[in-house]
């Protein structure tokens, strides 16, 4: 009991911590442009839960991002809660957690206004009701047909695992296999709703997916999630409903992009939760070998946990990084960058009321408080007559140019 409140208390204080850094990190970035149509022309779950926020706290960068490190926040305490499942001893479920806290796809989704980290909580949450009371949530999957396009992954999933238990046509009529109807069902009225998007001329996206894959789990850990669904796949009889998701996922994705570029935040999500499987058949490799031929064990472990220390940093401070990019457009959150010091700048200069030829940075400056008309003209091209040309630099290096008349 004691050991397990210590490592109760390790928990909570990282995760206070996690949090602090990601209220600091959510007032350095600017709103982007599919954030900004989240904020004022879609009408999306996003849209609402965004705009009561802004209501409820202002409208700043934090309120913007606000209820999606809260969603950070309960999805790691419900992660947390199913790895009980996994592990018997505290401090394996310690470093589960941990590593799950820090994934980069995790921390990213956090701070930005998308669906993942709301798909991940609701997956979750799913997740442990089924945990808790070994029966499915008819009623949640229901309501979320109506919150996200992606669920339908969900459906599916679960759709090829109620179909482990349906031997012929007669079991189907079982009241045990009702999972099997309706699983179907709400994947079909998903499909209904959203449709399934297949314009534009047929490409492959199979290594931009893998490379984003990498990067949202960081490489290592990525590669050792490939071996996992492997082996649990060929070698365990009994597989669990976790796995049923993220592998239904991975491998939908990697189909999908054989033909055209995905939405990976649709996929993501079912993906990263099978972080307690993955790290359940580490452990067990791990300590079935004496201490001496731990060695490549370590090494990883090693490699993973500097990765995502890495990554930590880089949320925290990554403005440094224009001062060795030549092109800033490369930087990984150039899209969230600028627009609210440009914004800052223009209400210095009584610069209230503008058009532009970029109705994007139009959008983005609206949350600023800069609104649109016909007082100044502004564009990001260099044009003749321009009167002021205003600049953004991170680090004395000029980086974003506006020119003004």
């Amino acid at each position: 009991m004691i050991n397990t409140n210590r490592y109760n208390y390790y928990f909570y204080t990282l995760l206070s911590l996690l949090v602090l850094v990601l209220l600091f990190v959510a007032n350095t970035l600017s709103i982007s442009y599919k954030e900004a149509l989240n904020v004022f022309v879609n009408t999306s779950v996003l849209t609402y839960i965004t705009n009561i926020s802004l209501y409820l706290f202002g409208q700043n960068d934090i309120a913007l991002r606000l209820p999606f490190i809260i969603l950070y926040i309960l999805s790691v305490i419900l992660m947390y809660k199913l790895t009980d499942k996994y592990f018997k001893k505290e401090s394996d479920k310690f470093i589960s957690i941990c590593i799950f806290m820090l994934l980069p796809g995790v921390l990213s989704a956090s701070l930005l206004v998308n669906s993942a980290i709301l798909v991940t909580f609701l997956t979750l949450l799913y997740l442990y009701y089924y945990n808790l009371t070994n029966k499915h949530s008819y009623l949640l999957l229901f309501l979320y047909v109506f919150i996200d396009n992606s669920f339908a992954i969900l459906y599916l999933a679960l759709f090829f695992y109620s179909l482990k238990n349906i031997k012929s046509v007669e079991d189907t009529k079982d009241k045990k296999n009702i999972l099997f109807w309706i699983s179907l069902f709400l994947f079909i009225l998903s499909m209904y709703i959203y449709g399934f998007a297949t314009a534009g001329k047929p490409r492959g996206f199979f290594l931009d997916t893998f490379a984003i894959y990498a990067t949202i789990f960081s490489p290592l850990l990525f590669i050792y999630f490939f071996y996992s669904v492997y082996r649990i796949g060929f070698k365990e009889k009994d597989k669990s409903l976790t796995w049923y998701i993220s592998t239904t996922a991975l491998l939908l994705s990697f189909l999908f992009s054989f033909r055209q570029r995905v939405y990976i935040e649709d996929f993501a999500p079912y993906v990263v939760i099978s972080l307690p499987f993955m790290l359940k058949i580490f452990f067990h490799s791990y300590r079935v070998r004496l201490k001496e031929f731990r060695r490549n064990h370590n090494i990883a472990v090693v490699l993973v946990l500097f990765m995502l220390f890495v990554n930590v940093l880089l949320t925290i401070v990554n403005k440094p990084l224009y001062m060795f990019l030549p092109n800033p457009e490369k930087h990984f959150v150039y899209k969230y960058h600028f627009v609210k010091e440009l914004a800052e700048e223009m209400k210095r200069n009584k610069i209230n009321f503008i058009s532009s030829d970029d109705k994007r940075l139009l959008l983005r400056l609206r949350f600023y408080g800069i609104e649109q008309g016909n007082k100044y003209f502004i564009s990001l091209n260099k044009f003749l007559n321009y009167q002021k040309k205003m600049t953004v630099s991170y680090y004395n290096k000029k980086l974003f140019k506006v020119y003004i008349r």
